[in-house]
């Protein structure tokens, strides 16, 4: 079918694990006649989970998108992973839609995953709406978890249709009040979110008051809803189930009817410009104008090569179309041009605004990049997401000699891929250290390693990231002075050190007076404090949250070189830094523990061994729950096989980077002890 803007829908499925997304992507797409028969999980056949590690698992670890079409709307679906392990491609998601369909298992009720979501898609001023799942299973108890949904998340939750019979059929109850539900009569949940579409328009409510419901047009009536997505005044909530294909139909009814198309909701907000001069850009959603599009997912298919998806914005996107990324000078062709279905490209004519698309084989591409076809937009990004900061290391190493750079290209690619994965190089210890957000992250991008790239590794812990720092203020001074037969080197260098706040990163400032040191000589000063500052000064770890301030020094006419400074200003600042009372920070993380409800005393005594913070346990109708803490990064090592032991294999966890703070004097006195220089100052 051909389609426009306003007959576009973007939907990301978001939601805890188990909740049914991957099985109501399928229903839905079957529903929408993309596929004959819906997919399943057990055999191994959705179109969404394709990745073989994800047919062995049984659930998403990556997002996949498929597009389907009903009553005149053109729907592309993202189906997103739900374990907070694959938060990253959740993450991502949320960049190319308008609406997150929020996924809730009927049993399980309300779950840790299912509030994460919630909060995530509220803050990038998405619209959102709950889908109950499993609505056919007689465990279930739908008025308790629809009052816990209202309680989780206010008053503004409110149906569109209502379970009835068992779970057998879904009544809408915003067009009609006729009728008994499984959860009351119809007419009590119409007047409900009746009243709140219509308060939050003055306009439209004083109709209301005056002329009644029957005085209300079907435009005003949209108008108003539309306005409550956007501004956040009314979560719908639909009833289906996946499995026997209820309410499937009657939700694609609802995302043609009251879901806002690209041009209808909250316009998504660019960065144009850099640093004082930057300003929000919201591009329009016009097929005519100039190309804004961005790319949120990279996937490296061995058939295709580099694939890059991407949310048109702005203008049309067609084969032979001449695209910048970002800000480069150097235009890129479009060749082929693709739909996505899965693990299959559908080859396309065009791309317009509002609708998802990928291009393949372009090396310049990245997650995030920006594509346009004009000079006028140089500097500008999409407002970035916030993903969470992989704290949880190894240090790997290829297990057969030669393979160094098949290890390096294939981690290059798997980092393009997955925005909370990273790889980092220590060039002090010459480790290639991999973080992700849990033991369990790692372990399948380990696999993944191995099964797509065939490169095996050794693994072993790495270096725990601590940072050095100052807690008070100091004065430093170094004279650098060296004759060596002709030309000697002189430079001479004050200095002053002062902490920062912690986060705030390095601070250098030039308070020389009077042309003791000329500006020349300045960078060369910087260079040698920075030298340090990346060395590390205490234990070998780098140093943060330091103010230096040059104040005065003295050169020498003919002597005076940029390596007499670098050597004066490194050598002067580690005068400082000795009176500074110098401390060495550890990274603590944000950990969150799921397991059974009777594990709870293990998991706390676990942690309470390990220096942890507990600030809060939430448990699930499922018999969960999640603790929460904070705790030094450093302690956790091994604690994937320690929780397997004491939850029986059914504990998992994830990490997310709060914040350094100070190690207790023995740790500090145990790092200074082991620190062994690479190298002896001259």
């Amino acid at each position: 079918m051909s389609y426009s803007t306003d007959t576009l829908r973007n939907i990301a499925l978001a939601g805890h694990p188990g909740a049914g997304k991957t099985s109501l992507f399928e229903a839905l797409l079957h529903a929408g006649g993309t596929v004959q028969t819906a997919g399943s999980i057990e055999r191994g056949t959705t179109v969404s989970d394709f990745d073989p590690i994800e047919k062995e698992r049984g659930h998403s670890i990556d997002t996949a998108i498929a597009s389907t079409d009903h009553a005149g709307i053109h729907l592309n679906l993202i189906d997103t992973p739900g374990y907070p392990e694959f938060r990253g491609p959740a993450l991502s998601a949320l960049a190319a839609v308008e609406t997150v369909v929020v996924v809730v298992d009927a049993d399980s009720g309300v779950e840790y995953g299912t509030r994460r979501m919630m909060e995530h898609a509220k803050s990038r001023g998405l619209c959102r709406a709950i889908v109950v799942n499993k609505i056919d299973h007689e465990s279930n108890d739908l008025t308790a978890l629809m009052d816990a949904l209202r309680e989780t998340f206010g008053p503004e939750v409110l149906p569109l249709n209502l379970p009835a019979e068992g779970g057998a059929k879904v009544i809408d109850c915003f067009g009609n009040r006729e009728g008994e539900s499984d959860l009351g009569p119809v007419a009590d949940w119409h007047q409900r979110i009746l009243d709140q579409v219509v308060e939050v328009n003055e306009k439209v409510m004083d109709r209301y008051l005056d002329l009644g419901e029957g005085g209300l047009s079907g435009e005003e009536l949209h108008d108003a809803f539309e306005q409550c997505l956007r501004e956040g005044h009314l979560v719908p909530v639909c009833f289906v189930s996946a499995r026997t294909g209820t309410g499937v139909r009657e939700l694609l009814d609802i995302a043609e009817r009251l879901f806002p198309n690209p041009s209808e909701a909250n316009p998504p907000e660019f960065i144009k410009g850099i640093g004082d001069a930057a300003s929000i850009l919201n591009p329009r959603p016009d097929p005519g104008a100039h190309v804004i599009a961005d790319v949120f997912k990279i996937v490296h298919d061995p058939f295709v090569g580099k694939l890059a998806v991407f949310r048109v914005y702005q203008g049309t996107v067609r084969p032979d179309s001449q695209l910048f990324v970002d800000d480069g000078r150097k235009p890129f062709k479009v060749g082929h041009l693709y739909k996505m279905k899965g693990k299959e490209h559908l080859e396309v004519t065009q791309a317009i605004p509002g609708d998802i698309a990928a291009i393949a084989k372009i090396d310049d591409l990245h997650f995030d990049a920006v594509l346009h076809d004009s000079h006028d937009e140089d500097h500008i990004h999409l407002m970035p997401l916030e993903f969470p900061k992989p704290m949880f290391g190894l240090a790997v190493e290829p297990a057969s000699k030669g393979q160094e750079q098949k290890l390096a290209n294939a981690l290059i690619k798997l980092a393009e891929e997955d925005p909370a994965f990273a790889v980092e190089h220590n060039d002090e210890t010459h480790e290639t250290v991999i973080r992700g957000l849990s033991d369990l992250h790692l372990r399948l991008q380990l696999q993944r390693l191995k099964d797509r790239f065939g490169v095996d590794v050794a693994t072993r812990p790495p270096r725990i990231a601590y940072r050095e720092t100052v807690r008070q203020q100091a004065e430093g001074h170094h004279r650098h002075k060296k004759q060596t037969g002709g030309a000697g080197q002189f430079g001479e260098v004050f200095l002053r050190v002062e902490p920062l706040p912690r986060g705030k990163g390095f601070e250098f400032i030039d308070a020389v007076k009077g042309g003791v040191i000329p500006g020349q000589f300045l960078p060369a000063v910087e260079k040698g404090v920075r030298q340090v500052m990346a060395a590390g000064a205490v234990a070998g770890y780098p140093m943060q949250d330091v103010r230096v301030t040059v104040y005065d020094g003295k050169h020498h006419p003919v002597d005076s070189k940029e390596v007499a400074f670098v050597a004066a200003g490194k050598r002067a600042f580690l005068d400082a830094i000795a009176k500074a009372d110098a401390q060495v920070l550890e990274p603590i993380v944000e950990l969150e523990v799921s397991a059974p409800e009777a594990h709870m005393g293990d998991i706390s005594g676990g942690l309470a061994a390990k220096r942890a913070r507990i600030h809060g346990t939430d448990s699930t109708r499922g018999g969960e729950i999640v603790v929460k803490a904070q705790v030094p990064l450093s302690e956790l090592e091994g604690y994937a096989t320690e929780l397997k032991s004491a939850t029986a294999g059914r504990g998992r966890y994830a990490l997310d980077f709060s914040h350094y703070e100070p190690v207790p004097p023995q740790v500090q006195q145990r790092l200074v002890e082991s620190w062994r220089p690479h190298h002896e100052e001259d």
